[in-house]
């Protein structure tokens, strides 16, 4: 009897052994891992393969796990999403974004990474953002710019620190934001004389977001030359709650909707965080003749909770998967520092035939200015905790 028990014991020791060696599962058994491992396919497609091959417990036994876990295109995240580690810090998300903003996005960087003051921010030369009372339009030399065409059917038509752009196409124009009421008659109406259009040809003005610096010239389009005005349905219950001058409830834009006048189909993103509904927008554009497409990022300043910057880092993240499924190798701001409009615009000017375009800069770059974007957002959000 002995014997034939041994022998019983026997057998069973060799075949947990066995069963350990070969990853399937044993009572008893500690957790072993080899942890998550994640492999990215662009920031927004990261797929995080859990393999575990023996997860036991002393009471109960867990089979092996081997899934794909894809995350949703836009949710609400938790500060450090899927790649980072607990151990990581807000000030190792702020290296990542100077890393990425490199030369090029230093502006950007520095906005959005500085650790925010008791004071806040205003608006900047030429505007008024949540600075006080309103006592009048600024002087005109604090503000006013020259309209400049950038490419074959995109144009600028903003004032020195905001912008606003004039798209082309075969049946009129769509223009992406439409600056303060006090600038829009003469940067937007004039600059497009000046550059040989007719602003009475702006079938549609799309806006980015609620807030003066971007809509406040839209009533003055949908009163003069009785262009169509889109904003999300979120941002259009924003704006019905503000004071100040503000265009009536038009269109509604929908997220992934597309946008044709003519010759010329825009695509409009839902990306909230800067404002519940912010619009962004990928916008074909040829220089010379040659295709190319413009991705414009709709809202850039972080507010101070915690909601809006977690909606802000997956806004991104949803963006710029977007930009790299698409291509785009344009970077668009409607601030003229974040996207080098204040360099650029000039280099234009002098640009001789067959030089490059100063805005053409590469898909990598293109996302690289939304990493900076990202990652502030995300060391803001971790400083709340």
């Amino acid at each position: 009897m002995k014997t034939i028990l041994m022998i019983v014991v026997i057998a069973l020791v060799a075949q947990t052994h066995a069963l350990r060696s070969d990853g399937t599962t044993v009572r008893g058994a500690t957790v072993r891992s080899e942890g998550p491992k994640v492999r990215s396919e662009g920031p927004h497609a990261l797929r995080i393969t859990a393999n575990y091959r023996s997860v036991a417990t002393s009471d109960r036994t867990v089979a092996q796990s081997d899934r794909t876990i894809a995350p949703s295109p836009l949710r609400s995240v938790a500060p450090h999403a899927a790649s980072q580690s607990v151990s990581e810090t807000p000030d190792a998300h702020v290296s990542r974004a100077k890393a990425a903003a490199g030369d090029a996005y230093q502006n950007l960087f520095d906005f959005l990474c500085t650790v925010p003051t008791p004071s806040g921010r205003g608006a900047g030369p030429g505007g008024r953002r949540g600075g006080g009372p309103k006592s009048g339009p600024p002087e005109r030399s604090t503000w006013y710019a020259q309209p400049v065409k950038v490419f074959d059917n995109l144009y600028f038509v903003g004032q020195s620190e905001y912008s606003a752009w004039a798209v082309t196409t075969s049946d009129g124009i769509v223009l992406i934001d439409t600056i303060f009421d006090y600038s829009v008659e003469e940067e937007v109406a004039g600059g497009l004389k000046t550059l040989g259009l007719d602003p009475a040809t702006i079938k549609y003005a799309v806006v980015t977001h609620p807030h003066p610096d971007h809509h406040g010239g839209a009533k003055f389009l949908q009163d003069r030359y009785r262009s169509r005005i889109l904003m999300s349905a979120a941002d259009w219950d924003v704006i019905e709650k503000l004071p100040g001058t503000k265009p009536a409830r038009d269109l509604v834009a929908t997220d992934g909707q597309t946008l044709t006048l003519g010759d010329t189909k825009l695509t409009l993103y839902v990306t909230p965080g800067h404002t519940p509904g912010t619009l962004s927008v990928l916008i074909p554009v040829r220089d010379g003749g040659t295709p190319h497409l413009a991705a414009l990022w709709g809202g850039t300043g972080l507010n101070a909770d915690r909601d809006s910057l977690e909606k802000y880092i997956a806004s991104a993240r949803r963006f710029d998967d977007v930009v790299q499924k698409a291509g785009a190798d344009i970077i668009l701001s409607n601030h003229t520092d974040w996207d080098g409009s204040k360099i650029n615009l000039p280099r234009l000017t002098e640009r001789t035939a067959g030089s490059s375009n100063p805005y053409v800069v590469g898909t990598a770059a293109v996302r690289s200015y939304l990493k900076v974007a990202e990652e502030c957002a995300t060391a803001r959000v971790m400083r709340l905790n």
